[in-house]
């Protein structure tokens, strides 16, 4: 039986490995930075360690083959990833040189500087999110369940995505789901869509 489902701590080798297999535009990433884990201590582990509440999981029979994991306040997210998430890691990253870097050391260039979530014309959408699907179960409902259960529990106004813009596919995914382009003043190699949520309702801890 295949189900949406929180995440539950035994499921984090699980989410590594299923981001750093979608982390290449959505393709397989693995061996391409010094260590497989680097994707998920970027973009998976640090939000179902700050933000379990908002932590979601499909599950098939037993196994994790998609997440989504997120927060409901970007700024306060960002604070959090520098107090306690980079301390948590302890020196498993060094700060990178200014440059030239490597490819590991640009992403881990990242990972010291989480005030980069912080986009200028994104305040009317606080919330933001990854969604991974392993290719096995993409195209068959499963992301669009997946964001649908993060906006049925997320307490926030409105909702952003950073997509790579060379990910055509997932750009498709978003625009069916009713995500709109945001205008941002140098994106970079990012997308930034956005999605109007309802009336914010709540506020707990465990969302942020």
């Amino acid at each position: 039986m295949i189900e949406i489902r929180p995440y539950r701590a035994a499921d984090r080798a699980a989410l590594y490995d299923i981001c750093v297999r979608t982390a290449d535009a959505g393709g397989d990433a693995r061996g391409r930075y010094d260590t497989d884990a680097l994707m998920g201590d970027l973009f998976a582990g640090p939000y179902a360690h700050l933000s379990p509440g908002l932590a979601y999981v499909v599950d098939d029979g037993g196994e994790p083959v998609g997440y989504v994991v997120g927060t409901a306040d970007t700024a306060r997210f960002a604070h959090r990833y520098r107090t306690e998430w980079i301390p948590l890691l302890g020196d498993r990253y060094p700060v990178p040189p200014a440059g030239p870097r490597t490819p590991t050391e640009d992403m881990v260039a990242l990972h010291h500087h989480p005030e980069r979530m912080l986009v200028p014309g994104l305040a009317g959408y606080p919330a933001h999110l990854h969604i991974d699907l392993l290719p096995s179960h993409q195209g068959r409902g499963w992301g669009r369940r997946l964001i649908q259960r993060f906006v049925s529990v997320v307490d926030a106004p409105g909702l952003h995505v950073g997509m790579v813009t060379a990910n055509v596919q997932a750009r498709g995914f978003y625009d069916r789901l009713g995500f709109t382009v945001l205008p941002v003043a140098d994106p970079g190699p990012l997308t930034y869509l956005g999605l109007r949520l309802r009336t914010a309702r709540r506020s707990t801890q465990a969302q942020k």
